[in-house]
């Protein structure tokens, strides 16, 4: 994928995963601290009951986590499948005869068309990311 297409991706993804970790991760992480600091509390706890409270208190933190990986994941599956595609595309243009400075621009035009298509989807993923994250929080 060219620079100037990867770095508009990078940057709307670092940008959504910034305000999915300030406004609802770091949230949960201070629950998670917060009731872990409440397991350690427990004078009569034993030691395995402590750590399984603790464990409690991780799990919704770690959900989290997960499906926040999980969607990234699949975001970057898709967008790699459909700039392997205009890669496909392009060999076999190239294949067929066009030449390159074609070909090359045949390429630019269907990766940015990509970029274009699956930045228009992190609205609708962001909004699904902040509902999950908030059922889990709760």
């Amino acid at each position: 994928m060219a620079e100037a297409q990867q770095a508009r991706v990078q940057s709307a993804v670092e940008s959504m995963v910034q305000d999915l970790e300030l406004n609802h991760i770091r949230k949960m992480q201070a629950r998670m601290f917060h009731c872990s600091a409440d397991c350690c509390e427990r004078p009569g706890a034993s030691m395995q009951q402590v750590h399984q409270c603790m464990e409690r208190c991780h799990t919704p933190l770690a959900q989290a986590q997960g499906v926040v990986t999980g969607e990234l994941e699949r975001f970057q599956d898709r967008l790699a499948r459909c700039t392997m595609h205009c890669n496909d595309k392009a060999k076999d243009s190239f294949d067929s005869g066009s030449k390159e400075p074609v070909v090359r621009a045949q390429l630019e035009r269907c990766v940015s068309a990509c970029v274009d298509e699956h930045l228009n989807l992190l609205p609708s993923m962001t909004r699904k990311l902040r509902d999950t994250l908030d059922s889990i929080g709760k």
